[in-house]
């Protein structure tokens, strides 16, 4: 079965080249144009991984991103005309995974969608399990105390990398190698949004703050947090 991709773009001739290309790359590709119907054939559909443009009629990119991120794992990858780093962050706060700026280049749009859908149906399935906390990369649920927590794919991407390597620090460039399968060249911030998002997640449903901050290093997942580690 071949993995299903949405893109939502309202510029006809960008979402011509975005479904052609990735149609060429063997997806299946449903396209809409407004945000409200690409918002109803997500959820309809149920897409392995949506492209998503920032500025839409109707319901913007945000809205959908935020929407969806609370009620699947499907993994969005953000288009934006906008250059400020704020909107960028806004956007990967509400839920998206990634982003390209527009003018961008379609065979590396393909390239990213090739790498996220191959990196996700790789993964491991073998359970990692500390006192507190479960976490099933084969259903890509986390919980605390039997407890499910919240996390966007990347989010849980990121906590399973960590965790995999519980005590060991992971630098930033490790991360966009591992996680977003990003060259370590302009994206470090990146790891800071979500690092600081999945940690207050973590300690919510915990009570410890089981991501450390190595300063001038990175990033550890700190196994003696969870009550005895694995």
């Amino acid at each position: 079965m071949r993995d299903k991709i949405l893109v939502i773009e309202d510029e006809a001739k960008i979402r011509k080249v975005i479904t052609t290309y990735l149609s060429g790359a063997g997806y299946d590709v449903r396209a809409e144009v407004t945000g409200d119907a690409g918002l109803a054939q997500a959820q309809q559909w149920s897409p392995d991984l949506i492209v998503l443009d920032l500025n839409l009629p109707n319901i913007d990119g945000m809205q959908i991103a935020a929407q969806l991120s609370a009620e699947s794992d499907v993994y969005i990858i953000m288009l934006t005309a906008r250059g400020e780093e704020s909107d960028r962050i806004a956007g990967l706060t509400l839920g998206a995974d990634d982003y390209i700026t527009k003018p961008f280049s379609p065979r590396e749009l393909v390239a990213r969608v090739q790498a996220r859908l191959r990196r996700r149906g790789s993964e491991q399935s073998n359970l990692l399990t500390f006192n507190q906390l479960t976490i099933d990369p084969q259903r890509y649920t986390v919980a605390a105390n039997e407890q499910p927590i919240d996390l966007t794919l990347t989010e849980f991407k990121l906590l399973y990398e960590l965790a995999q390597h519980a005590g060991f620090v992971l630098s930033r460039s490790q991360l966009l190698e591992r996680v977003w399968d990003e060259e370590p060249d302009r994206k470090g911030r990146v790891v800071d949004v979500f690092v600081n998002q999945l940690r207050r997640k973590l300690e919510q449903a915990t009570g410890d703050p089981l991501i450390e901050t190595v300063r001038g290093v990175g990033y550890r997942f700190a196994d003696d947090k969870v009550l005895g580690g694995n």
